[in-house]
């Protein structure tokens, strides 16, 4: 990946964020503060509006970047937790041995350790986490990313919430998806898109 790439990747994720806006907050008043769209749309529009001033800097330096970006403009805990796995993507992305596999095992763990949290509890930790399983297990197979996301993001939907203010619902949780798995999967799916267009 290469930072022109990184800049289609978070053009095409802001852009599927905007589009769905209303959705990620309408999940977001069942089970937060029904802002989640309105706080994706500003941390992602804000990381692409900056990123001309990062056109020369490394892969690595872009990452944390991004990250710098999502922990300061994102409200609520997905600026924390978003900001998390591209600062730890940074961090993997520094040397030159740094994988994708690697990036995101880190991001995935810097995701449960911030947000004291772990697989199953419906939160972005479930698609996070898979995907970096699928890509630790068959490299960068976008076709397993894309299966991976998508099916941790409709899982969330089968799981009890256990973190944030969805968590005071209880079981009552349960048969709603978590906005956060919903716009990581966004934001894997616009990463597929882009590698795959890099590669045809």
């Amino acid at each position: 990946m290469n930072s022109h790439q990184v800049q289609q990747w978070m053009e095409a994720t802001l852009s599927l964020i905007k589009e769905n806006e209303e959705t990620l907050s309408e999940l977001d008043q069942t089970i937060g503060d029904g802002d989640h769209g309105v706080n994706m749309v500003r941390g992602f529009q804000a990381v692409v509006d900056e990123f001309p001033n990062w056109e020369q800097e490394n892969l690595s330096t872009i990452m944390q970047k991004i990250g710098m970006t999502l922990l300061s403009k994102v409200g609520g805990a997905s600026g924390p937790l978003f900001g998390t796995g591209f600062m730890r993507l940074g961090v993997a992305f520094k040397s030159e041995e740094g994988t994708w596999a690697e990036g995101l095992t880190k991001a995935a763990e810097g995701i449960a350790q911030r947000g004291k949290t772990s697989v199953g509890d419906a939160t972005l930790l479930d698609v996070w986490d898979p995907v970096a399983k699928v890509v630790q297990a068959k490299g960068t197979d976008w076709a397993e990313v894309e299966r991976a996301a998508q099916d941790g993001m409709n899982n969330t939907k089968q799981l009890e919430t256990k973190r944030g203010r969805g968590a005071l619902l209880k079981e009552r949780s349960v048969g709603h998806l978590d906005p956060g798995a919903v716009s990581s999967y966004y934001l894997f799916h616009a990463l597929v898109q882009t590698m795959k267009k890099g590669e045809s």
